[in-house]
């Protein structure tokens, strides 16, 4: 019989509508049974693709017993961490500094009042490894709850008071922050270099993430100080991930990340940010060095998103999942649609060219993945391009007739918001105008279904049908960023309008109007055991950070001073981290080498449909001056304070280079403009 969760909108929810837990969705209500029977809550964080929150599920989540046993003596409430980022981020917060990691699923055990006094992540059905099973933590649980509940209250007021303390951190003498200068930003690119790891791309060791925010800051810092180590550190890791296992070989896009240091193996789950973040960072690696390879990656990653992510409605799904159903054993499995053996090679192309593409794909008999299957590889251009292409699309066809993977087909307004912008950039530059077309489409879809007629944003939709969450701070401002860069794109002024209103809210109900710190929840939002804030960058830009990008770039559409002084307070924090750890402030970083350049504003006045002013528009499209803003209109355009009093020259369109809207003589010719702006390598 399905659980309160039948309703939800939530695939992830979904999934558990049909468990014997007798689950609440995260609301008042719940939280309400909880005092009125006088029990805890038991709070599981999870998301639709996430490995470990389906074994987790089929483990525990469906045993009878252990669901009596839960049933009688918790509320057990389940949340979608993309659903309620929120939520996530306040209790994630508590369990790290409990147990010193995190992770999904995420179990936490709350009072009546949402205050936290017990944690961790995965539990498993009998103990192992150290962990005590599920059933004795709910025992356990139940026992302090009972016989010790004093005790229970006094370490749930200690924790809450603790995360208050560590709250204030970004607030407190926040206005005293300065924005990163040369020397700062200079110096994150020291720190870098120290942990980049030259061998195989990328920082760190394993697990290995894709730092796609981090190469648009080296891209940009290369842009603005010709640095070649930040140039040769982004072309490095680009080339390494696009050649390995976490870059889908057949189908394009890319895995969540990669559980060795050399991208060999991934974690299974595509997810939706990840590959926008991916192809707007390939799309500019292209343009920054002409390289092929990254035009290729970025071209393959935005079919993957219009195949398998586009949504009836026009937007773009949340993910795909890691586990498939394996097609020999039947079991689900994680990485079975995409892992191979030299035999499955053979069977479907035949011995020869099934060597050939074992040989091409780094397939071998003891493999690189479970059961003696690998991970494809394309550890280096392919010297018969025709029989490459010709074994790879017949493995493609191939590939299609397995299970494939569960899709989670929720639509989260921030990172549509980031497919946007990378869709109708990619589509302008690489001549694709069905990109361009699916970014309008899909931001179509946004005001349609999630821009309330009060001007807020909310955070997903399913099927056309909006869901119940506010958005939160990255949502407009992902969402922002995605209108400009329609705006820059098509030249629509409505675009530029609607991410004005977007950054609005966000100065009236995101910001701290005392230090210029930003929340991720606005200041009439549902009220937590603290108002989450965050700069620093996860899988995603921080809603700080992005904020900050878009404040900027609006500025310098606009020359409104509010706008730009608002980016510059978000920053301030950036500077004060930027030679601690830039790794987790990578779109900080790249906005502030926005800033630090002006950022450059271009102005392209001439006759719609008129090749010298497409020729120009493309010309300030291709520059790779970091932020660079480029506004497209026809002579005395009105709306747009950065065309405006932009006549032609002689006649003819003309593009004018400015910086707070102090301007350069004006150019008719597309090449002095990609001169000035730095254009030509992706030309």
């Amino acid at each position: 019989m399905p659980n309160r969760l039948a309703d939800a909108t939530s695939p992830y929810l979904l999934q558990h509508a049909e468990n014997p837990v007798d689950w609440w969705p995260w609301g008042v209500e719940a939280f309400e049974e909880a005092r009125r029977r006088g029990v805890p809550v038991l709070l599981s964080v999870g998301y639709a693709a996430c490995h470990w929150c389906h074994v987790m599920a089929h483990e525990s989540f469906e045993d009878e017993a252990l669901a009596a046993y839960a049933n009688e003596r918790f509320v057990a409430v389940k949340v979608d961490r993309e659903e309620r980022p929120d939520v996530d981020a306040v209790y994630m917060e508590a369990v790290q500094a409990a147990t010193g990691h995190g992770g999904w699923p995420m179990t936490v055990f709350l009072t009546p009042d949402k205050d936290p006094f017990y944690f961790g992540t995965y539990f498993p059905p009998e103990p192992r490894h150290g962990m005590p099973s599920f059933r004795q933590v709910l025992e356990g649980v139940d026992a302090a709850w009972r016989d010790r509940r004093e005790e229970v209250g006094e370490v749930a007021a200690r924790i809450r008071a603790d995360l208050t303390e560590r709250a204030s951190v970004y607030t407190v003498g926040g206005s005293a922050l300065h924005p990163p200068g040369a020397a700062d930003l200079h110096q994150a690119l020291v720190v870098l270099s120290r942990e980049f790891d030259a061998r195989r791309g990328g920082f760190g060791g394993a697990p290995k993430f894709p730092p796609a925010m981090v190469v648009e800051f080296l891209l940009r810092h290369h842009a603005r100080t010709g640095s070649e180590a930040a140039l040769e550190m982004a072309v490095r890791t680009g080339e390494a991930m696009a050649r390995g296992g976490i870059h889908d070989q057949l189908g394009g896009g890319f895995a969540r990340y990669s559980v060795d240091a050399g991208w060999v193996v991934p974690h299974f789950e595509k997810m939706l940010y990840d590959n926008a973040l991916l192809l707007r960072a390939y799309l500019h690696l292209w343009r920054a060095t002409g390289d092929g390879l990254a035009r290729r990656t970025a071209l393959s990653t935005a079919d993957f998103l219009l195949r398998e992510l586009r949504t009836p409605e026009g937007a773009f799904a949340s993910a795909l999942d890691a586990d498939s159903l394996d097609p020999v054993s039947g079991e689900s499995a994680e990485g079975a649609y995409y892992a191979w053996t030299p035999g499955q090679l053979a069977e479907v192309l035949g011995e020869a060219d099934g060597a050939l593409a074992a040989g091409l794909f780094e397939v071998t008999e003891a493999g690189t993945f479970e059961h003696g299957a690998s991970v494809l590889q394309l550890l280096s251009d392919p010297q018969d391009a025709e029989a490459y292409e010709r074994v790879r699309a017949r493995l493609f066809e191939a590939r299609a007739g397995r299970p494939a993977p569960a899709r989670d087909d929720k639509v989260v307004a921030a990172w549509n918001g980031l497919a946007i912008a990378a869709l109708a950039e990619t589509g302008a530059l690489l001549d694709r105008p069905d990109l361009v077309e699916a970014a309008e489409r899909a931001a179509d879809l946004l005001l349609a279904v999630h821009l309330t007629p009060d001007g807020r944003l909310l955070r997903t939709s399913r099927d056309g049908r909006p869901g119940a969450n506010a958005g939160v701070l990255e949502d407009y401002a992902d969402t922002a960023e995605g209108f400009l860069a329609l705006y820059a794109v098509t030249g629509g002024a409505e675009w530029l309008d609607l991410a004005g209103g977007l950054l609005d809210t966000v100065l009236k109900h995101f910001a701290d109007e005392a230090s210029g710190a930003l929340y991720d929840t606005a200041d009439d939002a549902e009220e937590l055991i603290r108002r989450p804030q965050d700069p620093t960058d996860n899988a995603t830009p921080s809603g700080w950070t992005a904020a900050a990008g878009a404040l900027l770039g609006y500025a310098a559409y606009t020359g409104s001073a509010r706008h730009r002084t608002a980016a510059e307070r978000a920053l301030g924090i950036v500077g004060a981290l930027a030679s601690r750890a830039p790794r987790f402030v990578g779109w900080g970083l790249a906005v502030a080498e926005a800033l630090a350049d002006g950022p450059r504003e271009v102005a392209v006045v001439g006759p719609a449909g008129d090749p010298a002013t497409a020729a120009l528009h493309r010309a300030a499209l291709r520059g790779t001056a970091p932020g660079v803003v480029v506004a497209v209109g026809e002579p005395g355009s009105g709306g747009v304070p950065l065309l405006a009093d932009r006549p032609l020259v002689g006649g003819a369109p003309a593009a004018y280079v400015c910086r707070h809207f102090s301007c350069e003589a004006p150019t008719t010719d597309p090449a002095v403009l990609a001169e000035r702006l730095g254009g030509t390598p992706g030309a």
